[in-house]
């Protein structure tokens, strides 16, 4: 199946120079519309009784079976902060929540939708891609008030093939903002190959060396409107910080691998029994 890549010589060039690129209204009033209402039916149904923590500053959390089994479900994790000191939500559930995932775009017909959607076929098409697969979704809340930090990091670390093939695809669900927890990133950091991984083993996950220090001045905060997709390059230096503001920071996330001439590794914390299909195929 041909796809014609939807983007522009000097987005491609950008994208290359920079390790990033934002293309605005991506996503319709419409579409963020659905996509949101779907979110908090899905919220409503969740039972908080089975609950699971995320973090980017302790990944010792993140080795419950709650978490690897989520690379085949759609999964529920809170943020750090939602507890109180006698193990209870402090606040209610759908405001304690720092993401869904893994598997939002097989499992949820109309995530499934938007995201084997053709044009999110020809944004992956530009980018090279022959026989990509969507490894892994996530809708990101970045709560009001307790929405935790995300470390500086590279999205090949985590979801890595052999040769490294990621690529993340970002969509605001509202305004992101310095103020309500936008991302930043180092231009052209992506240019310095990909500096550590994320590896599964018998005891667990752990990273096969420490991270380097980053200067914050090198950073740059990338605010998007509602509605805007960025594309990432897999070894892109990139990060987040809490939000502290009364507004969330509702995204929903995809990151796509290439499976024609890549292999997937089986250290990866997503193992699955069967690959999703791919958006298109040669």
């Amino acid at each position: 199946m041909g796809v014609t890549g939807s983007l522009t010589p000097d987005q491609l060039q950008f994208f290359h120079s920079q390790g990033y690129l934002v293309i605005e209204s991506f996503a319709s009033e419409d579409e963020i519309r659905s996509l949101r209402k779907r979110m908090d039916e899905l919220l409503n149904q969740f039972d908080c009784s089975v609950s699971s923590i995320f973090s980017t500053k302790n990944q010792k959390r993140t080795t419950d079976n709650y978490f690897f089994e989520s690379a085949e479900k759609i999964s529920f994790f809170f943020e750090e902060k939602a507890f109180g000191d006698d193990g209870e939500l402090k606040q209610p559930k759908e405001l304690s929540i720092n993401k869904v995932g893994h598997a939002l775009h097989e499992l949820d017909p109309l995530y499934k939708e938007f995201t084997y959607s053709s044009k999110v076929s020809s944004l992956v098409s530009s980018l090279g891609y022959r026989r990509p697969v969507i490894m892994q979704s996530m809708y990101i809340f970045k709560q009001p008030g307790i929405g935790g930090e995300v470390v500086p990091h590279q999205d090949n670390s985590f979801v890595y093939t052999d040769p490294p093939s990621c690529t993340g695809l970002w969509m605001a669900l509202e305004d992101s903002t310095t103020v309500n927890g936008c991302l930043w990133a180092i231009p052209g950091s992506h240019k310095n190959g990909l500096v550590r991984r994320f590896i599964r083993g018998e005891s667990g996950v752990t990273f096969d060396r420490p991270s380097p220090s980053y200067e914050q001045k090198d950073f740059v905060s990338i605010e998007m409107k509602a509605g805007s997709m960025i594309a990432i390059h897999g070894d892109l230096i990139h990060q987040s910080f809490e939000n502290l503001s009364s507004k969330s920071r509702h995204a929903y996330s995809l990151h796509v691998v290439e499976s024609d001439g890549c292999k997937w590794t089986e250290d990866n914390w997503i193992q699955r029994e069967k690959m999703p299909e791919p958006l298109y195929v040669p």
